[in-house]
């Protein structure tokens, strides 16, 4: 009996631990606040898969780019709660989808978070002819480390990076690997780290260092430094980051301060400096971003002081993350975003500087992006080669690339659209390029410089196709291959069916083909023999040019009531049409149309004012050039 007691007494005690384990989730929602996800998502798999303890997991995992388990947990919380879901699981699940390469489903979410339609394979394709360069990357192997990042030039022969290789460091809740500190080395010719020193303990503290840059005489580094304490943001506290400056006095590295536009209250990080050494660029989430973190510069005055930071906008900015960016020599900004169209977690991107602002940002492409975070972008421009990290391993690691021109992106053909007769610029006109099964590829209307240009591809046949209205069309084949011309420069000379033909003529109601006089019986509209004849010249030439359309329109004096009027001209303008027709012009080449007594040449607009002549001459039929 007392054996039966304590087996029920430890059944009672065991379902009851299950149960406590199983509902309570405060230690691991705890867990998640202090954004240690690899150990809240260890213990939310252990709790009751409510809807809030399922969005947790889910972005534990996503959090931590453990994309696979965040791809099945999103994807068991839409199918259990899709109805009551904010629109930001939307975003988290759709980039966990792209980052594993499910673009069909990563789409669907997106498109409904951006409320229009999104198409990753679309762009991917799209990309490929535009992105500049074609990169060729090389890890860099860095013995006795896990995980490091931000790879930068640190004077002319050594690199500094950060680095979780000190395993005296404490473990980083985020993803247990040690606290980050700041390292300086070379790079052997195998694309080996070698040499690797820590910076001082000046720099390197018990919290993470990172993202170093140096002035061009290396006696000012700037640097990240995460705070010892955290304070609440909303409703998680947060160890923010703050930028740090440093000076080299005597070899040591001393006087060591955080920028005074930092604060505890939100992050300043990712420093990089312009050239001159006058303008710090950084990220942050201070008050007054469009959302996460927005790409800021700041001046640095010559007193070294610093102006006040000055958010770049909406250009370079969204309502996500943007972050590392790095000016390079040419004034090129190249920044890391997830918030830009891309191929999953954050890609790097390009503006160039244009009269002191930044244009619109262009994805590097797929040589240097992956579908995870690809961040750290360093370049010298002049040498085509630099350095990227990226998690694409499963670990923070870094790279150096050699770039070359994308060569997609030099098959071009360009030109001007003129008058073949005047040379005069045809402003408006329809450029269309064709490939070799007449499918349309791209068309342009061209601008005020009558300027096209289009971006084509190596082993190509190609057709160009100048129009306008009142103008022959012009056709231009051309081809490419991979060896031999690549840019080709084609004017197209259009010239108009007025200059081309004497029966065509510019007048005030348009550009018009003349043709004799067409009469009709009294109140009928039947061809008749002679106006077949008439009607013949305008077949011929229609035939002629297989590409003209005309609006055949007839037209009374004003003798007789307007209703009957106008219902005989629509008659008349019908018939004519059909005789076209019935003579083998193309039926959607024509348009008829009865004006009545609406559209008088003279001014006998009421009866009894001319003669017999005049009022003749408003009765007549024309055929005007539509295209």
């Amino acid at each position: 009996m007392k054996k039966n007691i304590y087996i029920f007494a430890s059944l009672l005690l065991v379902s009851g631990m299950a149960f406590a384990q199983k509902g309570n989730t405060k230690r691991a929602d705890k867990l998640f606040e202090l954004r240690a996800f690899t150990d809240a998502a260890e213990l939310y798999e252990t709790k009751e898969r409510t809807q809030g303890m399922l969005q947790n997991l889910a972005d534990s995992y996503y959090y931590n780019s453990s994309l696979q388990k965040a791809v099945k947990t999103y994807r068991e919380l839409f199918l259990e709660y899709g109805d009551s879901i904010d629109i930001d699981y939307h975003f988290r699940y759709g980039q966990a989808l792209k980052g594993v390469k499910n673009y069909k489903d990563a789409d669907k979410h997106l498109s409904m978070y951006y409320r229009k339609p999104v198409n990753t394979n679309a762009f991917i394709q799209s990309l490929e002819k535009t992105t500049p360069h074609t990169f060729n990357l090389k890890q860099i192997v860095n013995e006795g480390s896990s995980s490091d990042f931000g790879l930068t030039f640190y004077g002319d022969d050594q690199v500094a990076f950060a680095s979780a290789r000190n395993t005296d460091n404490p473990a980083y809740a985020w993803n247990n690997l040690p606290y980050l500190d700041l390292y300086n080395g070379k790079l052997s010719d195998d694309n080996k780290l070698i040499d690797i020193k820590p910076f001082s303990e000046a720099i390197n503290t018990s919290s993470h260092e990172s993202n170093a840059v140096f002035t061009q005489d290396g006696k000012t580094m700037y640097f990240n430094r995460t705070n010892a304490v955290r304070t609440r943001t909303g409703d998680v506290k947060i160890a923010h980051i703050k930028i740090y400056k440093a000076e080299l006095v005597d070899g040591n590295w001393t006087n060591v301060t955080a920028l005074p536009f930092t604060a505890d209250t939100y992050s300043t990080e990712h420093p990089a400096l312009s050239k001159d050494d006058k303008t710090l660029y950084f990220a942050s989430d201070m008050p007054g971003t469009l959302g996460s973190f927005d790409i800021y510069k700041v001046a640095i005055n010559d007193d070294g002081t610093y102006g006040e930071p000055i958010n770049l906008g909406p250009t370079i900015n969204t309502v996500h993350r943007e972050q590392f960016p790095f000016l390079s020599e040419f004034n090129v900004l190249y920044f890391s975003s997830i918030g830009h169209e891309g191929y999953g977690g954050l890609d790097v991107f390009r503006s160039n500087m244009v009269n002191g602002d930044f244009d619109k940002p262009v994805n590097l492409g797929s040589s240097i992006n992956s579908n995870l975070d690809d961040f750290a972008y360093v370049v010298r421009e002049k040498d085509n080669m630099g350095y990227v990290s990226s998690n694409r391993t499963g670990f923070d690691r870094m790279f150096g690339f050699a770039r070359e021109v994308n060569p997609l992106t030099i098959y071009q053909v360009e030109g001007i659209v003129q008058d073949k007769n005047s040379s005069e610029l045809l402003t408006g006109s329809l450029v269309t390029l064709f490939d070799e099964s007449d499918t349309v590829i791209q068309d342009a209307i061209v601008g005020d410089d009558a300027y096209y240009i289009f971006k084509i591809e190596p082993n190509k046949k190609y057709k160009i196709r100048g129009t306008r209205k009142a103008y022959i069309p012009q056709d231009v084949e051309f081809s490419t291959d991979s060896k031999g011309k690549v840019q080709h420069n084609i004017y197209l000379n259009l010239e108009s069916f007025a200059d081309a033909e004497a029966r065509i003529k510019e007048k005030t109601r348009g550009v018009q083909v003349e043709l004799e006089e067409i009469y009709f019986d009294f109140d009928k509209w039947d061809i008749r023999e002679d106006a077949a004849q008439v009607l013949n010249v305008l077949v011929d030439i229609m035939k002629k040019y297989p590409t003209m359309e005309i609006e055949v329109s007839a037209h009374t004096d004003v003798r007789g009531p307007d209703e009957y009027n106008l219902n005989l001209s629509k008659r008349r303008a019908a018939s004519t049409l059909e005789y076209l027709v019935s003579q083998g012009i193309e039926r959607n080449r024509l348009k008829s149309i009865g004006y009545g007594e609406t559209q008088p040449l003279n001014k006998c607009v009421k009866e009894g004012i001319c003669t017999d002549d005049e009022y003749d001459e408003n009765r007549r039929c024309e055929f005007t050039i539509l295209k």
